[in-house]
């Protein structure tokens, strides 16, 4: 099948992209990399010793900085519904992870402790119709924040990818209800022209 017009726009900006370069002259595994870097030295939502959960997380370009920023004595866990290459020091879990089995899987890799973070830069694969592709963005972030609400200690934090659109101002007013601090993130490796943007919500409160 030929490709669209779309597809062969989409395939020249991402060549030509300096952030796609940049990541490949410096091994890692995605550009999106260069995203939770900018996020992280301006909030410090990462540190030593801390127990993340990578949800969504193939091919592993965000996996690959948390590990290098937690060091030897935190905890990384990610988890994709497709396969990830093996990553040091993390335990990935393959399944849709709004599957209870999955969840009982990162439950158990875990431990006996919760997570400090949970990190989510997942989309769903995009038809290009509207209608179609905010609803399904809007239902995996939903997921992702109520894995985040069972996994997460007392005044964890929860950083996850939205786009502008329905449901998005609703979503926020959950994540205000259920963290302490809720800050809005346009990292520069998000394209200009992309309705992407970050999501971070600092001290979750459970009951």
């Amino acid at each position: 099948m030929a490709r669209s017009k779309t597809s062969h726009r989409w395939l020249r900006e991402h060549f030509s992209d300096p952030f796609v370069q940049k990541a490949q002259q410096e091994g890692w595994r995605s550009r999106a990399v260069y995203k939770l870097q900018e996020i992280q030295a301006r909030d410090r939502i990462i540190r030593p010793g801390m127990r993340v959960l990578d949800l969504g997380a193939a091919p592993g370009g965000w996996t690959q900085f948390v590990v290098g920023e937690v060091g030897r004595k935190g905890r990384v866990i990610a988890s994709d519904i497709l396969p990830m290459d093996p990553i040091e020091g993390v335990t990935f879990i393959q399944g849709d992870f709004h599957e209870e089995e999955v969840l009982v899987a990162i439950l158990a890799a875990l431990g006996d402790a919760p997570a400090d973070l949970v990190i989510c830069d997942m989309a769903p694969n995009t038809s290009g119709v509207d209608a179609v592709d905010q609803p399904r963005s809007m239902y995996l972030s939903e997921l992702a924040l109520d894995t985040a609400i069972r996994v997460l200690k007392p005044g964890g934090d929860f950083l996850v990818k939205l786009f502008h659109g329905a449901g998005f101002d609703e979503y926020i007013k959950t994540l205000r209800g259920q963290f302490h601090k809720v800050q809005i993130r346009k990292p520069e490796a998000s394209r200009p022209r992309s309705r992407e943007v970050y999501a971070l919500a600092r001290g979750v409160k459970l009951v």
